[in-house]
């Protein structure tokens, strides 16, 4: 019983000095993250590890997204997929394929809608990868109906390249909203 109150009062502050160190080295290392989404945020190419903070991670796609680089890009997010929070991983999703579309789109009114096709398709994935991870986010089932009515608009490419589902070409007109069942 005598022996209680050493080990509390050597004990305790043994404990505190320790809590007072990882503290400390977590501060530093949330510092560091902080820094390199700060530096890529300003543009500055800053390499990241696939392993590194989620966050960061997702700073890395957005620079890379903004400079155009989207195959570098892609490798990374599918490293989120298996370790960040949902919502990181629905906005790495989420981003990669507005500017997988945006490809395309630019493609299309250049006139170029045969080279167009496979950047919606890969718009098309990455937005069903970001709804099975948030099914309520408007603004992907938005985006992703306007992906799929750019490749409906274009029958051809959807029979050869197209992604899993194809489309019965009967059906076609069916599936347009406003234009009614049968016969002219």
């Amino acid at each position: 019983m005598r022996r209680a109150p050493t080990i509390l009062f050597t004990g305790l502050p043994v404990l505190l000095v320790l809590a007072v160190l990882a503290t400390a080295v977590w501060a530093r290392h949330l510092a560091a993250d902080n820094r390199a989404i700060t530096g890529l945020k300003a543009n500055r190419d800053l390499a990241v590890a696939p392993g590194a903070a989620p966050a960061v991670v997702l700073a890395r796609v957005e620079f890379l997204i903004r400079q155009d680089r989207l195959t570098e890009a892609q490798p990374l997010v599918e490293a989120l997929d298996g370790r960040a929070d949902p919502r990181i991983r629905t906005d790495a999703h989420y981003n990669l394929a507005n500017a997988w579309l945006r490809r395309g789109l630019d493609l299309i009114t250049e006139g170029k809608i045969d080279a167009a096709g496979p950047f919606v398709v890969l718009a098309r994935q990455e937005y069903r990868r970001a709804l099975t991870l948030a099914p309520d986010d408007w603004d992907a089932k938005f985006n992703l109906d306007v992906a799929s009515r750019l490749i409906r608009d274009f029958p051809a490419f959807e029979r050869t390249v197209g992604d899993t589902g194809q489309v019965d070409r009967k059906r076609l007109w069916t599936d347009i909203p406003g234009t009614p069942r049968g016969g002219p």
